[in-house]
């Protein structure tokens, strides 16, 4: 049982032992406190399909629990638009927020396995940060994630993927990725 707990996924014991004193550097940090660090993962499913078939909710929420390794949550729509046929408090989607062991295990996922199979891949937009160090990558796939059969895909959906860090501005947040080795093109 103490094996398990003593486990550390290796991008964070490379955050540890490389990345802060590297940063500490570059911003001249007095506290190894003030390094930024990645707070959560925020990946959403958004299923345009599900206002005609319920079903295909359920199936993306399937998909998202095979890729993230945790139970999604499903959500739902505000408001009724009679133009696209949504009601009230109808499953339009679902999403999952990732911490600790399990989102470092799936930034690594993310990096070395999932984005090199996506098609024309030439790295991602430097310019993706909401100015408090928050980071959003768009995959238009869900199948690059190896934990999905290609074979028994119905459907393929795209995902949002939300890198919540605690940098203070983009700069800082951009060096924390660039040294986790996020494929920023130049």
């Amino acid at each position: 049982m103490s094996e398990v707990s003593d486990y550390k996924p290796r991008l964070r014991v490379r955050y540890e032992k490389d990345i802060i004193e590297a940063m500490m550097k570059r911003f001249s940090y007095k506290n190894r406190m003030q390094v930024p660090v990645i707070q959560k993962v925020v990946i959403n499913m958004g299923i345009g399909e599900g206002v005609n078939d319920r079903k295909k909710v359920d199936n993306a929420a399937a998909d998202l629990a095979l890729i993230a390794g945790q139970k999604p949550v499903q959500t739902k729509s505000r408001k009724s638009i009679a133009t696209y046929k949504l009601r009230d408090g109808q499953a339009i989607g679902c999403k999952v927020t990732l911490r600790k062991r399990r989102m470092y295990e799936f930034v690594d996922r993310l990096i070395n396995i999932a984005l090199p199979r996506v098609r024309d891949f030439r790295g991602l937009n430097a310019k993706s940060f909401d100015g408090r160090g928050n980071y959003t990558i768009g995959i238009k796939e869900h199948i690059v994630f190896p934990e999905i059969d290609y074979d028994k895909a119905a459907d393929i959906w795209g995902m949002d993927i939300t890198v919540c860090t605690t940098a203070r501005n983009d700069q800082e947040a951009r060096e924390l990725l660039r040294n986790l080795n996020f494929p920023f093109r130049s």
